[in-house]
C-alpha cells in the first residue's frame, strides 16, 4: 500500500490514448493498466476507484478504507476530504489531467513519542498537465494554490507552518541520448513556521520562529529515464511474494 501514490497513479497511464471514447470499457481498461503498476488490493478495498466523467475519467481516492486498515495495526486516524484526478484522452495520443481539489483534514497516530496529531489544509488547489505515455512524463504542467496551513501537535513539540500561496511549473522533453530532459520551478509567498519544543525528562524547552516573504525553487535535469521505473514499479507488484519472484527469475 505504501506505493499507492497520487504521482504513480498519474505515471501509470502508460497507455497511449489516441482519442479513444471515453466510456465504462475505458475506464475498465484503465483500471486494468493503474493495477499494473499498483496491483489490485487497491482497488479490490475501494481505495482508488475509476469511473467516467463527462469526457473525462475520474481517478477517485477514498481514504477511509486505508485507515480502517491502518487503525487496527498502528492506531492511525485520518479525516480528509476526498481527493481526485481527471484524465482527459487526446487525439495524439496524449492525456490532459486535472486537478481542482482543496485538501482539508487530520491525522492521530501514536509515535514513539506518543500520540501525534496533525491538521492540513491547502487552499484553492489546482493543478492542469500534458501527460505523454511515450516519455512516461507531463511534457508541460502547472499548479497553484492560494494557501497552506499545517499544524503538528506531540507531547514534545508543536508546529505551526502556513504559506500565503504558491505556484510550480514543469517541462520535458525527449532527451537526445533516451530518457527525458526537464526544467522545474516553484514559488512561495508568506512562509512562516513556528515550532515549539518542551521536554520535561531533559529540561530542554525553547522556540524558533522562521519567516520568509518569498522563496524559489528551479530545478532541471537531462537524461532522467522514467520508463525503467515504471518497468521496476510493474515487475515489484508482478512479483509481491517470494515464490513468484523465484519463478520468474529461473
Amino acid at each position: 500500500m505504501k506505493r499507492v501514490l497520487p504521482l504513480v497513479l498519474l505515471l501509470a497511464c502508460s497507455a497511449p490514448a489516441f482519442g479513444q471514447a471515453v466510456d465504462r470499457q475505458g475506464a475498465k481498461q484503465l483500471s486494468d493498466d493503474l493495477a499494473h503498476y499498483i496491483g489490485k488490493k487497491p482497488f479490490d478495498i475501494g481505495f482508488v476507484k475509476v469511473s467516467v466523467e463527462g469526457d473525462a475519467y475520474k481517478i477517485a481516492f477514498d481514504f477511509k478504507p486505508v485507515t480502517d486498515l491502518l487503525a487496527k495495526q498502528q492506531s492511525f486516524k485520518l479525516d480528509s476530504t476526498p481527493y481526485f484526478v481527471l484524465a482527459k484522452p487526446r487525439k495524439d495520443g496524449q492525456w490532459d489531467v486535472s486537478v481542482d481539489v482543496s485538501p482539508k483534514g487530520s491525522v492521530d497516530f501514536v509515535g514513539p513519542e506518543g500520540p501525534q496529531h496533525i491538521d492540513f489544509s491547502i487552499s484553492n488547489n489546482k493543478f492542469t498537465g500534458i501527460y505523454d505515455p511515450d516519455l512516461a512524463a507531463f511534457v508541460n504542467a502547472s499548479g497553484s494554490t492560494s494557501g497552506v496551513t499545517m499544524s503538528v501537535k506531540s507531547p514534545l513539540q508543536n508546529v505551526e507552518a502556513s504559506a500565503d500561496g504558491g505556484a510550480g511549473s514543469l517541462s520535458a522533453t525527449k532527451s537526445a541520448n533516451g530518457g527525458i530532459d526537464f526544467a522545474y520551478s516553484q514559488t512561495m509567498t508568506g512562509f512562516a513556521e513556528t515550532v515549539r519544543l518542551d521536554d520535561p525528562k531533559s529540561g530542554l524547552k525553547f522556540s524558533y520562529n522562521v519567516k520568509s516573504p518569498h522563496a524559489a525553487v528551479d530545478a532541471t535535469g537531462k537524461g532522467m529515464r522514467t520508463k525503467p521505473l515504471l518497468d521496476l514499479l510493474a515487475f515489484a507488484v508482478a512479483n509481491e511474494d517470494e515464490a513468484k519472484l523465484k519463478a520468474n527469475q529461473a
